[in-house]
């Protein structure tokens, strides 16, 4: 994939210097795939980055949940970032800083707000089970958290952080973040698309998602577990559509 480096300036004119000042990873023209989703209010294009970082357009407005991981040349500047918790492949705070124009909106619990402390940016905090409308999109906190087993640690406690779910339109958008198969995302329904993590083996990734049986399934986060098997474990359930983009370092 090509692209072209902004940044490669012999010298600055003095008079240009001020067209200068935005990000140069800014101007280059982007290259990843872009899906589209049809909306009662419009388009929703969705942009897949890597790992859990994945960027939407809706309405006008950009959309980035948990940005940090990948490649971001040409992609644009964000009113609305959302981080489903403070671990650092989810929460880069120089991304951050980068992406978001100065009357940017931070989503997160507030424990993620608090870790970010931005000062310069409009705070949003999103308890599990709140709902709240932000640039025109409701925005739903739903539970992520490890459930407790013998002899393993609980690296994601209840309540304290948490996924998404976005409506545009008649559309619905759920991020799971870092999660056990819980009740809460069994339970879920009427959802348009789903970005879920990599839960213990592709098996136990592909069972949950068939509980509540998104429209579309986007493996993200997933690491060790290969995408193209996660999609083989959907075949017997051709009612849900899996989109492999290259979320991890292995497709």
């Amino acid at each position: 994939m090509s692209r072209r480096n902004a940044s490669g300036f012999g010298f600055v004119v003095p008079g240009v210097l001020a067209l200068l000042i935005f990000p140069a990873f800014l101007s280059a023209a982007p290259q990843k795939q872009a899906d589209v989703i049809q909306t009662s209010r419009g388009p929703l294009r969705i942009t897949p980055i890597f790992h859990a970082s994945v960027m939407l357009e809706f309405d006008g407005k950009v959309l980035y949940v948990d940005p940090g991981r990948g490649e971001y040349v040409g992609l644009p500047q964000a009113d609305v970032i959302l981080v489903t918790h403070t671990h650092d492949d989810h929460l880069d705070k120089a991304m951050i800083e980068r992406l978001k124009k100065p009357s940017a909106t931070i989503g997160g619990t507030p424990a993620v707000l608090e870790a970010i402390n931005c000062r310069e940016c409009s705070p949003v905090a999103l308890n599990n089970g709140e709902r709240k409308t932000v640039a025109g999109v409701e925005m739903e906190g739903i539970p992520m958290y490890n459930v407790a087993r013998e002899g393993r640690e609980a690296r994601h406690p209840k309540g304290l952080w948490g996924g998404f779910i976005l409506t545009f339109g008649d559309a619905r958008v759920y991020f799971s973040g870092d999660t056990d198969c819980t009740p809460e995302m069994k339970g879920l329904r009427n959802i348009t698309a789903a970005f879920v993590l990599g839960i213990n083996s592709a098996a136990e990734t592909a069972q949950c998602v068939k509980e509540f049986r998104p429209k579309i399934f986007y493996p993200y986060h997933h690491r060790q577990q290969k995408a193209q098997e996660i999609a083989d474990a959907f075949k017997d359930t051709p009612e849900i559509e899996v989109r492999l983009r290259r979320m991890e370092a292995e497709q």
